[in-house]
């Protein structure tokens, strides 16, 4: 299938998708700081330049988009149904380099927050992300994931 939109609309269409400061994240920080909790932003010297980084907590922090990292079993994770074989494969590479950050932050003595976008949708589930989250952080658990269905 033909795409509907010219090359050069397309191009700034993908563009405009960020990497950095996407809402879940804000809306995130927002609340953590509420709580009292101070951060690092997207540090390159920690492996997968995590979202936030707690380095009191010798915490890395990952706001993941439901769509783009394939949160199982959400809404929100749905695959377009044109050329589905190149998207499959990119979400596949997707979760690969998720896996292997995380498991080099482990191996290497991080510990490691997963949030899914689908919790950050809603206020309500906000505050208690962040909850679970500074509730999480003092705790001797390596890795915690909370998504929609866990607040």
């Amino acid at each position: 299938m033909t795409d509907i939109v010219d090359p050069t609309t397309r191009s700034r269409m993908m563009a405009g998708i960020k990497g950095k400061n996407t809402k879940p994240e804000l809306v995130l920080r927002r609340a953590l700081h509420a709580q009292g909790l101070r951060f690092r932003l997207h540090s390159t010297k920690i492996t997968g330049a995590p979202d936030i980084v707690l380095p009191k907590y010798k915490a890395a922090v990952f706001v993941h988009g439901c769509f783009w990292h394939r949160h199982f079993r959400c809404r929100y994770a749905t695959t377009p149904s044109t050329r589905p074989e190149f998207w499959q494969a990119k979400f596949a590479a997707n979760v690969a380099r998720d896996d292997a950050v995380k498991r080099v932050l482990l191996d290497i003595g991080w510990r490691v927050a997963t949030v899914w976008e689908c919790a950050l949708r809603k206020q309500d589930l906000i505050e208690a992300v962040a909850s679970q989250l500074t509730e999480w952080l003092p705790t001797a658990s390596k890795e915690i994931e909370i998504g929609e269905g866990e607040v």
